[in-house]
């Protein structure tokens, strides 16, 4: 039987992310929750889902030891979800600066707000756009909605790894990218109903 295995650090709702993996799982996987480097390292696919300040979740990381077994669990087919892109990026604002993995060359920013309507954090349904085709948009109509909760946004140096954006306070922020055996995505795809399971249930079958 194949293992994919959801990160847990201590600071994230990984309730919800395990139980949506279940549901699109099929009985040919099983869906472990660990902190454990073998565990995660002997699964086929790994999740690392992430929520809260980026400075908490990268010293947490390192006081527990999993912020080594994530550099090696990059070599695996790998999925980010919210905090969990963010920290794949070289640096973020948050936290009065925090150095992220450098997995993708870039910066997470602060969302500025443009207009008195606009409300931070951003929180809510909102549209992807996909920016290039990948096996994790398949049979996902492009433009469709995903639910979003973050006041920060990946900006990475690199186009050719950005893989869908969304407009919100006056720009088209990066939402989901890609490298290699990596697949990060800003919004929640285990709280975006078919769409997001259909992504999880890609993210399996890739």
């Amino acid at each position: 039987m194949k293992k994919v295995t959801v990160i847990d650090y201590g600071m994230s709702n990984l309730r919800s992310v395990s139980k949506a993996l279940e549901h699109v799982a099929g009985k040919d996987w099983q869906v472990l929750v660990s902190d454990k480097a073998d565990v995660i390292l002997q699964s086929d696919k790994i999740v690392f889902p992430g929520q809260g300040a980026i400075g908490n979740c990268m010293t947490l990381l390192k006081q527990t030891g999993v912020d080594a077994v994530i550099k090696q669990a990059l070599e695996k087919p790998f999925l980010g979800i919210c905090l969990g892109l963010q920290t794949l990026l070289s640096h973020s604002e948050e936290s009065g600066g925090t150095t992220g993995f450098n997995w993708i060359n870039g910066t997470v920013r602060h969302f500025v707000q443009s207009d008195i309507h606009i409300k931070i954090p951003h929180m809510g349904w909102n549209q992807v756009q996909q920016k290039q085709s990948h096996p994790l948009w398949k049979g996902i109509s492009d433009n469709s909605r995903f639910y979003f909760v973050h006041s920060y946004y990946v900006d990475p140096k690199d186009s050719q790894f950005v893989m869908g954006s969304t407009p919100y306070s006056g720009i088209d922020f990066t939402s989901a990218v890609a490298r290699d055996n990596v697949f990060a995505v800003q919004f929640h795809p285990e709280k975006s109903q078919h769409a997001g399971l259909r992504l999880l249930k890609n993210f399996l079958e890739w």
